[in-house]
């Protein structure tokens, strides 16, 4: 257990928009932050970091907290976990209740996972800088390779002794368990339940996560023999899935926040090289096949890309196969060639930082110009390769969600390739047709079933008939507590903006707007369920002598109870200046009559329980057959109904006034 000082002090210190920014990249529009969830998939941002609040609100799929939520949410983390998590980011120490064997080594095995990861790197690293065959051999080869030695470090490069168990008898000598070694796949177990080493004489690559966490690794191989594969790669792993990680990103986030633009090259070497030559924002898809879930990550950074892949045939279709998943996940692309031969590690060595920059700047070309360029070399004068190239491209365009995007690349093909406007437009359409017809078939139908009505114009003269067979209009179903539940919700928003703030009307003196609105609502008994939680804890807090802040709801471990205040203290929209500044336009402020508003907020709250009052005395009254009790009845309406006048007639002159 993480003692309330130090929780208290992480909850001071820790700055939203710097925990969030470490993963997603925020701009700036208006009070707020925005950029693209990282929790769902969106090519139009949506997720929203009110720096004010220190809270962030994604208005696509709901996901919403502080920044230990975020943490929680985004790597998996328990709460204690998330909290030691931003008390590392800052520096902060960490004092717990109590200390336990299990603390030592790991919160949880997901924890051990990392440590002894981390411990991996570090004993390679401490292989090749102090022992004789890591400095023989790993050193060696990358000083041969031109590497310097703060690249080295940088990314925490290392060398695995070729020996069977190495690893294993170190880290078991520092305590770690050998079911964590084999889980990360650092070692491997034989037929007869033997560990040994799964990366033997092979310089090291650790592998980092977001946060600069060793998840995993790449070993590549110094010897000659072909049947000994070249490198070796982690397995997949509880915290080390390939699909989800790009090969630098730690190291790269900032940059390519900084320069809205991020390489993409094939392997290790090829983004150690770019960074010795001072270009940061450069990944590696860890020799795998490029996939969606790494486009996303680049996505969160920047909406540009440019590929930098080997001179070869074979980089050129790597290249523009991972060109097409790029467009469809709507980022920007350009690419960039290399001479034959080389690949942006090679280049680099032959030409030096300066030439290799200057290079990569002046051969950028748009992925049109590259592709176009690219597939007519072997088409020559053949009519049908240059008809099939064509398609190819369009296809390729089709896959842009940005339909003025695409219509400016439509466009820039037709000069291109001298090719009419409208015929490649007309394959695109074909092409986005086929498409929407292969993912929802039964959609398509009723689309054009609805379309096409079989009445024509005109409706069916049967329409308003109630005979049977006739055609009736299905009943729409209305939800009578819906308003309830908005005029409840606006009463915690307006507990959690205003609460803390005196009462300024009607010579009230000393008493808290929050203190007001609970006393004046003793009478009201609230249906939603998480609105009645969050009363009933603020009215309690009261009696207790304390005033609730915003910030206790926000920050709070239940999250319904997070998930609603998150909800109700954001939104979506704000005003532009330009209402005021071009149209002098004036948007009255809420706060500018806090009267109106806090009062208004009550009693249309009241007027709605008491109108759900009247519609159930009318109820009773039609079915009371009893002539006394309905009497009474009648009675109880005629006074509940003197009620309804007196808040509207109250309700009209807050507003007015």
């Amino acid at each position: 257990m993480i003692n309330n000082d130090t929780i208290n002090k992480i909850m001071d210190t820790v700055r939203i928009e710097e925990v969030v920014g470490d993963f997603v990249s925020l701009k700036k529009r208006g009070s707020s932050l925005i950029g693209n969830c990282p929790f769902h998939n969106e090519k139009t941002p949506s997720f929203n970091v009110s720096v004010a609040k220190g809270i962030y609100k994604c208005f696509g799929c709901g996901k919403g907290g502080d920044a230990v939520h975020f943490i929680m949410d985004h790597e998996k983390y328990s709460y204690p976990e998330a909290l030691k998590f931003l008390a590392n980011k800052y520096n902060i120490e960490v004092e717990e209740t109590v200390q336990s064997p299990q603390n030592i080594e790991a919160q949880n095995a997901r924890e051990s996972l990392y440590i002894v990861s981390q411990y991996a790197a570090a004993f390679f690293a401490e292989q090749m800088w102090t022992n004789s065959e890591g400095r023989a051999i790993g050193l060696g080869y990358f000083k041969e390779r031109g590497f310097r030695e703060d690249i080295i470090k940088k990314f925490e490069l290392g060398y695995s002794p070729d020996s069977w168990d190495a690893l294993i008898v170190s880290a078991g000598a520092a305590g770690h368990r050998e079911e964590y070694l084999e889980q990360t796949g650092l070692a491997i177990k034989n037929d007869k339940g033997k560990l040994y080493d799964r990366f033997r004489g092979r310089v090291m690559f650790p592998i980092h996560n977001f946060t600069g966490r060793v998840i995993g690794f790449g070993g590549r191989t110094l010897k000659t023999d072909k049947n000994v594969p070249k490198y070796v790669n982690s397995p997949e792993s509880e915290i080390y899935h390939k699909s989800n990680v790009l090969y630098g990103l730690f190291h790269a986030k900032k940059a390519i926040r900084d320069t809205d633009n991020c390489y993409l090259v094939e392997g290790y070497a090829d983004v150690l090289s770019m960074h010795q030559a001072s270009v940061e924002n450069v990944v590696a898809s860890s020799g795998t096949s490029l996939t969606t879930e790494q486009i996303r990550l680049i996505g969160r950074f920047t909406q540009n890309v440019t590929i930098l892949y080997d001179g070869d045939a074979a980089g050129i279709k790597a290249s523009l196969r991972g060109l097409d998943m790029i467009l469809e996940e709507g980022l920007n692309v350009k690419v960039v060639n290399f001479p034959d031969g080389h690949d942006p590690d090679s280049y680099m060595h032959l030409v030096g930082a300066g030439a290799f920059k200057a290079y990569i700047e002046n051969n950028r070309k748009d992925f049109i110009l590259y592709k176009a360029t690219t597939l007519l070399k072997d088409a020559g004068n053949d009519p049908i390769k240059r008809a099939g190239i064509i398609r190819d491209i369009v296809e390729s365009i089709a896959k842009i969600p940005d339909d003025i995007k695409a219509s400016v690349f439509i466009r820039e093909c037709s000069r291109l390739l001298e090719v009419e406007e409208r015929i490649l437009l007309s394959e695109l359409n074909k092409i986005k047709d086929a498409k929407i017809k292969k993912s929802n078939p039964q959609g398509r139908q009723q689309q054009q079933s609805q379309q096409q009505s079989p009445y024509g114009d005109a409706p069916p003269e049967n329409l308003f008939d109630d005979t049977p067979g006739a055609v009736v209009a299905a009943p729409v179903e209305v939800d009578e507590n819906a308003d309830d539940v908005l005029q409840e919700q606006e009463i915690v928003r307006l507990l959690l903006f205003y609460g803390h703030e005196l009462v300024s009307w009607d010579n009230i003196d000393n008493m808290f707007i929050g203190s007001f609105i609970i006393q004046n609502l003793s009478d009201v008994s609230f249906k939603h369920a998480i609105c009645k939680k969050i009363i009933e804890a603020y009215r309690e807090e009261i009696e207790n002598g304390h005033l609730p802040v915003a910030s206790q709801f926000i920050n709070g471990q239940d999250r319904q109870i997070a998930d609603l205040a998150i909800t109700l203290s954001t939104s979506p929209y704000a005003l532009s200046e330009n209402w005021y500044n071009k149209h002098q336009i004036y948007v009255r402020d809420e706060t500018i009559n806090l009267k109106a508003t806090i009062l208004g907020g009550i009693f249309h709250l009241k007027k709605r329980k008491v109108d759900r009052i009247l519609l159930d005395l009318l109820q009773e009254i039609k079915t009371e057959h009893d002539q006394v009790n309905q009497e009474i009845l009648m009675q109880r309406y005629a006074y509940i109904k003197n009620v309804e006048k007196e808040i509207s007639k109250f309700l009209g002159s807050v507003i007015l006034k």
